[in-house]
This record gives C-alpha cells, sequence and structure tokens, in this order.
C-alpha cells in the first residue's frame, strides 16, 4: 500500500497533520464550540421552503455574485455596510484561505498570536504563507503594546487577531486592532467568529471599517447562528478587497442551496439568535462553577471556557468521554477547553468534573 510519504508531496507540507478535532458519537459533544441548541422548528421549515425552491433551478449554475445573500448579511451587519462590502465562503475557513490566496503566499508572513486557533498556521501552510507566532501576555490577553512590538519585529505581510480569542475566549480591545492596523502597511484580519458572544453593547472591529481599507473582519453563521453544518463564512471589508478576493475564488464556488439556506436563516435573525442569552448564562455559568471546583477558567467573550488547573488533562478528557462528555483538549498543558451547551448538557459536564474531585493544587 503506498504511503503519503511515498507520494511527490510539497516539501513544506511534509510532517505535517491535517487539523481535526474528535468526531464521536457522544450524548454530550461540548469540543468544537458548536451551538448545541437546534435550529426553531418553524425556520427549519422555511429553510426547508427555500431549499425545495433552489432545487428547482440546480441544472444551472447558482448566482456567482451571491448578490441575495451579500445584500441579507449586509442588512444583519449593519454599520452602513452595502453588499459592496460582503464576501462569504463555505465557512469562514474558506474565506481565510482566500484572503491568504489573495495577499499571502510564497515570499510573504503571516502573524498571529499563539495560543490562537489551529487553523490558521495550516492555512498558512497550504497557501506557502510563512507563519509567525507571536507571544501573548498573561492571561493569554493581548495589549497593543505588544502586538505593536511583534508587528514593528516582525514586519508582517498579513496578521490575523481572534477576537475573541480561540482556544483561549480572551476579549480583544479596540485599542489594540487599532493599533496594530498603524504599525503596518499589510493586511489585518479579525476574526470575529464568536462576535455574537460577547457582552451587550460590546462594540465590534466593524466600528473601525470607515477608513481603513486594509482591515477585514471575518465572521461565520456556524456559532450564534446554529448554521455549523451549512458552512457558510463571511468578511466585511472595503470593496476593494472584494474584487481582490474574485481573483482567486473558484467559479461559483457558493451552492445554490447554500445561498438559499442561508437567506432563510438570515430572514429570520431574530429567532436564530434567540438562544444567544442563555449561551451566554451557560458560559457565566461555568466560570463560577468551575472556579468553585478549584480550577482557573479564564474570562471569555465566546460561547466555550478555557480553564487550567488540570492536574492530567488526559486522564481528565478520558475520564469524561467515558461517561459520554466529549470536551477538548487543545494541547496547552495543564488545561481543558469546554463548550457552554444547553443547561442539561453543562450540568451533565459540571456534575462528572466534580466527580473527578478538585482541582490540582
Amino acid at each position: 500500500m503506498t504511503n503519503l510519504s511515498d507520494l511527490p508531496l510539497r516539501d513544506d507540507l511534509r510532517g505535517l497533520t491535517p487539523y481535526g478535532a474528535p468526531q464521536l458519537h457522544v450524548p454530550v459533544a461540548l469540543n468544537v464550540n458548536e451551538n448545541t441548541h437546534p435550529i426553531p422548528e418553524p425556520v427549519a421549515r422555511d429553510i426547508v421552503a427555500a431549499l425545495a425552491r433552489a432545487v428547482s433551478t440546480v441544472n444551472r449554475y447558482p448566482d456567482r455574485e451571491f448578490t441575495e445573500l451579500r445584500e441579507s448579511l449586509a442588512g444583519y451587519l449593519g454599520h452602513g455596510l452595502t453588499r459592496e462590502n460582503i464576501w462569504a465562503a463555505n465557512g469562514s475557513n474558506e474565506v481565510l484561505q482566500q484572503v491568504l490566496q489573495a495577499f499571502g503566499g510564497p515570499g510573504r508572513s503571516v502573524l498571529g498570536f499563539a495560543p490562537t486557533y489551529s487553523m490558521y498556521s495550516i492555512l498558512a501552510s497550504g497557501t506557502g504563507t510563512r507563519w509567525i507566532a507571536g507571544d501573548r501576555d498573561p492571561d493569554y490577553e493581548l495589549t497593543p503594546a505588544t502586538a505593536v512590538r511583534w508587528v514593528r519585529e516582525t514586519t508582517p505581510d498579513l496578521v490575523f487577531l481572534c477576537s475573541p480569542n480561540n482556544p483561549t475566549g480572551t476579549p480583544l480591545s479596540l485599542d489594540t486592532i487599532a493599533a496594530v492596523y498603524d504599525a503596518t502597511d499589510g493586511i489585518v484580519v479579525v476574526d470575529e467568529a464568536y462576535a455574537e458572544f460577547a457582552p451587550v453593547g460590546a462594540p465590534s472591529a466593524l466600528t473601525l471599517l470607515a477608513g481603513r481599507e486594509r482591515l477585514l473582519v471575518s465572521r461565520t453563521m456556524s456559532k450564534a447562528f446554529a448554521f455549523a453544518g451549512a458552512r457558510v463564512g463571511y468578511l466585511a471589508a472595503d470593496p476593494a478587497v472584494t474584487d481582490a478576493l474574485r481573483l482567486v475564488r473558484l467559479p461559483y464556488h457558493l451552492s445554490a442551496l447554500t445561498q438559499a439556506a442561508a437567506c432563510a436563516a438570515l430572514a429570520h435573525t431574530p429567532e436564530m439568535l434567540a438562544m444567544v442569552d442563555d449561551i451566554r448564562d451557560q458560559r457565566d455559568r461555568l466560570v463560577t462553577e468551575l472556579t468553585r471546583l478549584g480550577f482557573t477558567p479564564y474570562r471569555s467573550g465566546s460561547n466555550f471556557v478555557l480553564f487550567g488547573g488540570v492536574a492530567d488533562p488526559r486522564a481528565t478528557f478520558d475520564a469524561l468521554l467515558a461517561e459520554g462528555i466529549l470536551i477538548r483538549d487543545v494541547g496547552i498543558p495543564g488545561h481543558l477547553r469546554v463548550t457552554a451547551g444547553t443547561e442539561a448538557e453543562t450540568t451533565s459536564f459540571l456534575d462528572a468534573l466534580a466527580r473527578r474531585g478538585p482541582a490540582a493544587e
């Protein structure tokens, strides 16, 4: 049998491993930051009806410019954005890949601040872009001074800022984003995949877009919209950026079915986002109860919590899995990460963790 090492693979891809969290069928899956609340039944019926209408025309290529979807996304985001400011693709990972295809590549670099979303470095490798891992401040924060120092020392062509950061949940200030933008002549991407879970009234990087033509704000429908299986990601930026992304996108990259489902979901935005408050409550409950159990949870503006003080992360992970509860070992020594699920799911996790005993001294 042929092995991967037998193939004429690109040298810079040899030895790498693909992205992938465990995909296990368990009663309580809290490992990949999905929205564990189901789509409301009336909304699901409307989405199905939209899909049925789209199926009747799938003998033709879809709208290459996904015009209705861009208009719907612009209306959802607000901030004076129009469809000319919007781009979308099959999940925010594809959006970020297209950004790197357009602005990265051989001889160029992208700076991120570790630990952060592991797909950034994988996408960089896939596009031949050099990945630079900058440091964070204590408790995984990122101050303007630290971020700017790394920008000036490494002069990257792109900077990826995860806000709030994955896997730590740490919020990112607008001051840090603005300072990074002012310190570089390159592209600055703010990944706001979890923006809807921020405290009510917390400002988005969308407020910084005006007058900053190199600033891109990436979002997804996977999390707050409970649309992970539909694979819809998008960004807002200067119209010149969307023109650049047209140069690298595949023809008709968003299917008619994807466009129809996303537009139908956005037409029911209030219903789709109704569960966000409950998820915030469960996240805050996790922080409170993990602290009570002796662990060290970090402040989170997302739908998950990273917690330290775990004496043996692998053993704890395995013990929870044995009870049908799947969380995430993100590879940070002494830490684990858990998604805020429904009240029942969160209770199952906390009860099982309490049975494991107190945190490490």
